[in-house]
């Protein structure tokens, strides 16, 4: 039996979010990349916790790209199995991002100590750990900074405060004897705590309503895919 009309329609919308949802998932998969590549160096001094960040949403990405895909070929072969699984899976998938959303408020104090912890480690490590010191070096002249808090947090560390000396990466412009005798009128004054901070915040607007249409167009497609499931399983023949 032909259906018109309802469930003809609920069909086509269903392809229709799915495409949407193929979009946020590639949205996501920019957003992962771009974050890794962005915070490259801040993540390489911090902990593993807070590096696995992007790659959590790099993942998420792939996830949702890939069940979109699932939801497609459910709707297109009008598989009642195929449709509750996707539907199954994006409401699972919905639920984690509330949980990790909610953590992510939770615990946002703690990101900010993690992270200064691992520069206040990197900072000790520096001239003893090659691929450490490189990731200072290219995360105070990446984001114009020095140091965790301060440039002044160099003369805590032992090689730098017997010379009174900075790394020459804190150097505004890279001269010889730049780093020697540090003052705000040759060295970045702002720590790269703070510089790293402003850059998440500066870029938060645009992860949130990205998020916020996902979750919306989530709850859309999980509503469309109940729909369509309950007229799959009544006998129709949609169209």
């Amino acid at each position: 039996m032909a259906v018109e009309g309802g469930m003809k329609c609920v069909k086509f919308l269903v392809f229709v979010f799915n495409f949407i949802f193929w979009v946020c998932g590639v949205a996501l998969i920019a957003i992962g990349i771009y974050a890794q590549v962005a915070l490259d160096k801040a993540l390489a001094v911090s902990s593993a916790s807070a590096s696995s960040t992007p790659i959590a949403i790099l993942v998420l990405g792939i996830i949702i790209f890939f069940i979109s895909f699932f939801g497609c070929c459910g709707a297109w072969k009008e598989s009642y199995c195929m449709v509750t699984t996707f539907a199954v899976l994006l409401s699972i998938i919905f639920l984690v991002e509330i949980a990790a959303a909610i953590a992510g408020y939770v615990f946002k104090d703690k990101v900010r100590s993690v992270l200064e912890d691992g520069l206040w480690d990197a900072m000790r490590k520096y001239g003893e750990d090659e691929p450490l010191t490189e990731a200072v070096d290219e995360l105070q002249m990446d984001f114009s900074c020095c140091g965790a808090n301060n440039y002044t947090d160099w003369a805590t560390i032992e090689r730098f405060r017997v010379n009174n000396t900075v790394p020459r990466s804190c150097c505004r412009v890279n001269t010889t004897s730049c780093n020697v005798h540090p003052s705000p009128a040759t060295i970045y004054e702002k720590g790269c705590l703070q510089s790293i901070e402003a850059w998440m915040k500066k870029n938060i607007l645009v992860v949130a309503a990205v998020a916020l249409g996902i979750a919306f167009f989530e709850i859309l497609g999980i509503i469309f895919a109940c729909c369509l499931m309950k007229g799959i399983r009544s006998g129709y023949e949609v169209m």
